[in-house]
């Protein structure tokens, strides 16, 4: 018997649903699309009668508004991404290679958070593959060496490492 009663309760509930717009309102117009609700006549004046609908663009999503790009992210100027990627005076000690992923994309600056040291100091960070190098602060980072590193949004980009896959870097102390 519940079987009955509870469809027929809710096609019933539902049955005056359309008739809901009018007691609150609203314009059941507003809710179809602006296409079907032109005459089939004019075709020429229903797509200029559109226009301006199209022209507004849907809300967009917090990945895709322009706050949320790399370039919008990277808050390095041009002189300091130029003067991380300058070739090192005198070479420094190797600390050993590590494996890393991005860190905090707001966090600025160029660095890296590494196990390879015990205290903050400069350092120089490069990508094997595709031999680009970058001045970088050296943060330590708890864990055993053998263990990933986490590095700035900006450093990735200079040295040419994807900000979504994991790179092998080679990094050592600045000399």
């Amino acid at each position: 018997m519940t079987r009955i009663i509870l469809p027929l309760f809710i096609v019933a509930a539902t049955a005056g649903c359309s008739t809901l717009s009018d007691r609150f309102g609203m314009d059941a117009s507003q809710s179809e699309p602006a296409a079907a609700s032109a005459p089939t006549e004019a075709p020429a004046e229903a797509a200029t009668a559109t226009a301006p609908a199209a022209a507004t663009p849907p809300a967009a999503s917090p990945i895709t508004t322009g706050g949320s790009s790399a370039e919008a992210l990277d808050t390095t100027t041009a002189a300091e991404r130029e003067a991380a990627s300058r070739a090192p005076a005198s070479t420094g000690a190797a600390l050993g290679t590590t494996v890393v992923s991005l860190g905090s994309a707001t966090e600025p600056g160029l660095w890296l958070k590494t196990p390879l040291v015990d205290a903050e100091q400069p350092g120089r960070v490069t990508n094997p593959a595709t031999g680009k190098s970058a001045a970088v602060t050296l943060i330590p980072l708890e864990g055993p060496s053998t263990a990933g590193s986490r590095m700035s949004l900006p450093a990735l980009r200079l040295i040419g490492a994807s900000l979504t896959d994991l790179t092998t870097v080679e990094v050592s102390t600045e000399g």
